[in-house]
């Protein structure tokens, strides 16, 4: 996202705007007390110094560790260098062996103020740094990370060398290496509609026999979407205006192929003939920087064509997509419909984006919405669901949330953004810092970290921070003669009157339709909200309790317990009385001087009452690949994940028994090549590239008879990592009929190296209930859900009986009968008392029943990368 509040040209005098009403109430009014005050400049001074020792911890262990790799892996303390390590599929496809994390990193120690280090970082990028590796690399991610790179340093060596205090022998030379680059990533464009291909060689293109790419006939609408700041700017630099013609014929493209009644586009195009390969249309993952880049693309170039486009692009989302909070995705050709109910993290970038249209109050909304989930999870997950639960729980750095808590704060002033960016940081120290870097989480659930610290993460992320906390008289230029790239890299806005727009770039003539108060005119505070400072609050406070986490503490002398109220529409009373509990008012109950002040709405527990256990997630019931083939026999028993589609293996008596193949290639990405050694048996293939629908209608035309996919991420595993079901690609799956199971990477692992080690290795996919040779063990069998009878008990009111026991309030557990208790000689080992979630010790009455864990869906089960 850029960093700048751009005021572009009056335009014809629009309507007055219409405010949606919010849809949701706050479940109660306090707000937390310290997120509303202001922060002294001392504050806000020692936490930016803060985040340049963070930024130094991180840069300091890429350096030390890590280079010249293209990144560091935090939790092996070295480098990550493409094929030496083991391949996370398309993950990688950003490492070209150029140095990634220093040249992503280049303009962010300008902004940081660290100008001795850049220098030295300029010069290191210009001995080192080599562009004609052979290596197939993301034409997207490439151009954002190394050509936005490049740029964005040339630009800060270049306004260096002009103010003469500095790279005085600075010669332009990451501009001819980024005008390199560019001509090595335009061999991606030739193609029949101009869309680019999604991969290039980055010494032999694309149609080279060398190339070993250019057999894709898809990409996503963001990857052909993102070029046009970086191409345009490439061009407008170094007069060459192949760049900016290219770029600007994908957008064209992109237009072109909207659905016109609803002014959406998908996710997915054929490169070839544009035809939308994925039908469903939002602002997050697959789409995002699309928009993003049409609106900048006006405030840089200064075309109107792109802000038109824009502004009919943002008035179909806020009508289809936008459901405030929420942002759902839809099917582009029939919009009213939403097609899942989980939302990416990507989409956290929004927010930022309306304020630079100056939607204000959609952006405050969606805003709390997304820090409302960081509270309850930590972090943003990578997926999470409309009822704000885990999704896909890894989370690998992102910046989008700190993006747009940036520029809520650049808009509105409001302190309470500089306390969500505090935040930012604190979480980021306390769950993701270790000794050689900061590590991604692999599942915001479990605080368990991943082996990589992702380029971006110093590009973006120290940026936003950075510049939260500080005044613009501190910073060594002034932010608002540049636009920020969506990779947070800085292009001078100045280019926009560095030569006229690009000819034949016209939008065609498009039908009225009705304007609102920010279509062509700056926004106002003023005017959104006249006379009302605190208008930000006002609209948060609607949302701040959203997901149920935060809610105000008041002391008092009655002790309460929680109930699961969330999960029942009715009111807390009837709920209780449903559950056979008898309530009195406390001021009926003839206590009052024992209870102290009488509070309203607080009742006293009468009688015994019932809680049972609810699972916050859907439960994923597990299936097994059990080896049968000798010397295995049966012995090895490996946990797997089902699918959604496929054949349903809990309805097969005997499961699915084949000996397995390893698929060519492992992805099964591209055609199958060993489709006739495939036919008859189950294949082995790699998560990662394509999704898993794709990868299952190949092996299927290619004659297997089930597919095991194996997670490509490195470490992954059952005993740490929740399994998930995985699911469609939004288009038809009912014509896959083999058996879909999912294995993490460590007992992937286990079954690629029994393959190696034998020339046949047969397997039983089935359900984990049906192993083969299971035992009718008493201790394996589950125990289900777990019910409580607890009694509140005052001094001088227990049973006979107990009067040797503890005096005081006394929670009394009693197990239904036919429930397991432990032994009375195992119970009385763990000593007189035992632990309450609260962690106070409280008098045992009897044993405690055990249950099997649940297991949960953590991962994106719809996205297979």
């Amino acid at each position: 996202m850029g960093a700048k509040l751009f005021c572009w040209p009056q335009g014809s005098p629009g309507i007055a705007m219409l405010l949606r009403a919010l849809l949701l109430t706050g479940l109660l009014s306090w707000a937390n007390g310290q997120e509303g005050q202001a922060m002294l400049p001392e504050e806000k001074s020692q936490i930016r110094d803060q985040i340049v020792e963070m930024f130094d911890h991180a840069y300091g262990s890429y350096m030390k560790y890590a280079y010249p790799a293209d990144e560091l892996m935090p939790l092996s303390c070295r480098g990550r260098v493409r094929g030496l390590e083991p391949n996370r599929g398309d993950i990688d496809d950003s490492l070209g062996k150029f140095s990634l994390t220093l040249i992503d990193t280049l303009d962010t120690l300008v902004v940081l103020n660290k100008l001795d280090e850049f220098e030295d970082a300029v010069r290191r990028t210009l001995r080192d740094v080599r562009l004609d590796n052979d290596v197939v690399v993301s034409v997207f991610e490439t151009n954002i990370r190394v050509l936005g790179g490049l740029l964005g340093a040339h630009t800060m060596a270049d306004m260096l060398r002009q103010r003469g205090e500095r790279m005085q022998w600075y010669g332009d030379e990451l501009l001819h290496m980024a005008k390199e680059l560019g001509h090595r990533l335009l061999p991606a464009f030739n193609t029949t509609s101009g869309l680019p291909y999604p991969r290039v060689n980055l010494r032999y293109g694309v149609l080279n026999p060398l190339s070993r790419t250019g057999t894709e006939s898809d990409t996503c609408t963001a990857c052909a979407g993102t070029m046009i700041l970086e191409f345009a700017a490439l061009s407008r630099l170094s007069g060459e205006a192949v760049f900016e013609e290219n770029a600007r014929k994908a957008l064209d493209v992109l237009w072109e192929k909207r659905q016109r009644g609803s002014d959406l586009v998908g996710t997915v195009i054929n490169i070839h003939n544009g035809d939308w390969v994925r039908r469903d249309s939002g602002v997050g993952a697959g789409i995002d920087s699309y928009y993003e880049y049409l609106m900048k693309a006006y405030v840089l170039l200064g075309d109107n064509v792109y802000l038109e486009r824009f502004n009919t692009h943002y008035r179909a989302i806020m009508k289809y997509i936008s459901q405030p909070p929420l942002l759902l995705n839809v099917h582009m050709h029939n919009p009213t419909v939403s097609v899942r109910s989980w939302m990416d993290s990507l989409l956290a970038f929004f927010p930022g984006l309306q304020v630079l249209r100056g939607d204000l109050k959609p952006a405050i909304e969606t805003h709390e919405m997304l820090y409302q989930v960081t509270k309850q999870h930590k972090f943003l997950p990578e997926a999470f669901t409309t009822e704000f639960r885990v999704h896909w729980g890894q989370h690998p750095l992102r910046p989008e949330f700190a993006e747009s808590t940036y520029y809520l704060y650049k808009a509105t002033g409001d302190p309470y953004y500089l306390r969500v960016g505090q935040s930012i940081v604190e979480k980021l120290n306390a769950h993701a810092r270790v000794p050689c870097g900061f590590a991604a989480v692999q599942d915001v659930r479990t605080g368990a970290h991943e082996d990589r610290m992702d380029s971006f993460f110093l590009a973006e992320m120290f940026k936003y921070l950075y510049l939260l906390f500080s005044e613009k008289n501190q910073l060594h230029f002034d932010i608002d003669d540049y636009i920020f790239t969506t990779e947070a890299h800085l292009l001078p806005v100045s280019l926009s009157t560095s030569q006229p727009p690009c000819r034949g770039n016209n939008t065609e003539a498009a039908t009225a339709v009705e304007e609102d108060l920010f279509t062509y005119t700056c926004p106002s505070t003023q005017t959104l909200f006249p006379n009302n400072p605190s208008f930000a609050k006002t609209i948060r406070d609607s949302y701040k309790y959203l997901t149920g986490v935060g809610r105000a503490f008041h002391a008092s002398p009655v002790r309460g317990i929680d109930l699961p109220l969330h999960d029942h529409s009715m009111e807390p009373v009837e709920f209780l009385r449903s559950m056979g509990v008898s309530l009195t008012p406390l001021s009926e109950a003839g206590t009052t001087e024992a209870w102290g002040e009488v509070h309203k709405g607080v009742y006293r527990v009468k009688l015994v009452a019932e809680v049972t256990q609810t699972t916050e997630e859907e439960e994923v019931e597990p299936l097994l690949v059990q080896l049968i083939s000798p010397p295995f026999l049966g012995r090895t028993v490996l946990t797997a994940g089902p699918a959604k589609f496929g054949m349903d293996l809990t309805k097969q008596e005997h499961g699915v028994k084949g000996s397995i193949v390893k698929t060519s290639p492992y992805t099964a990405c591209g055609p199958i090549e060993n489709a006739e050694e495939l036919s008859g048996h189950i294949a082995l293939a790699q998560r990662g590239d394509c999704m898993f629908a794709a990868k299952a209608h190949r092996l299927q035309e290619a004659g297997a008879i089930g597919v095991i996919f194996i997670d490509h991420r490195e470490g992954s595993n059952s005993a740490e990592t929740p399994l998930f079901q995985m699911v469609g690609d939004g288009g038809s799956t009912a014509d896959i009929t083999i058996p879909l199971v999912f294995l993490f990477s460590q007992e992937g692992a286990l079954l690629t190296s029994a393959l190696e080690d034998h020339s046949n290795v047969d397997v039983l996919m089935l359900p984990k209930e049906r192993r083969l040779g299971k035992t009718t063990d008493k201790a394996e069998k589950p125990l289900g859900k777990m019910n409580i009878k607890f009694r509140l008990a005052e001094e001088g009111e227990l049973e006979d009986g107990e009067e040797g026991e503890a005096r005081g309030p006394t929670l009394q557990f009693v197990l239904e009968k036919g429930e397991v208790v432990l032994e009375e000689e195992e119970y009385k080992q763990q000593g007189d008392s035992c632990l309450t979630p609260g962690d106070d010790h409280m008098q045992c009455s009897y044993g405690q029943t055990v249950t099997s864990p649940p297991f949960h869906s953590p991962n994106d089960p719809n996205t297979d990368p």
